[in-house]
């Protein structure tokens, strides 16, 4: 990809659970998949120390501050993000939706009616 563009939208897929994957593909400065072509190698090291933090606590506290300098910097601003929203009625016993993604947390084969 030559680079020489003003604005693209950028439709990357990437690992529900875990950042990094998404930080080491897309945000790093010797990524062949950072297609913005930005470069903070002081971003590099945060993301390298979340990446190597065992207490989840303080590794979201980290992520948190990635996203929020990569987001000062205007590396890929969220144009759009659909919300959406989940109901039921009391009878429906057993749905665990996911609490940290929109995409598979519709696991049905525990689900049942109590009535």
């Amino acid at each position: 990809m030559r680079g020489d563009f003003v604005f693209a939208q950028s439709l990357v897929g990437s690992g529900l659970d875990d950042p990094d994957q998404n930080f080491y593909e897309n945000y790093v400065c010797d990524s062949n998949r950072n297609y913005t072509k930005y470069c903070s190698r002081e971003l590099d090291k945060l993301i390298d120390q979340q990446s190597m933090e065992s207490d989840q606590d303080k590794r979201k506290q980290l992520v948190w501050q990635i996203d929020s300098k990569l987001q000062e910097d205007v590396v890929r601003p969220i144009l759009y993000h659909m919300r959406q929203g989940t109901c039921w009625r009391p009878e429906l016993k057993g749905l665990n939706l996911q609490v940290n993604s929109i995409y598979n947390g519709w696991h049905m084969e525990d689900v049942w009616l109590d009535k």
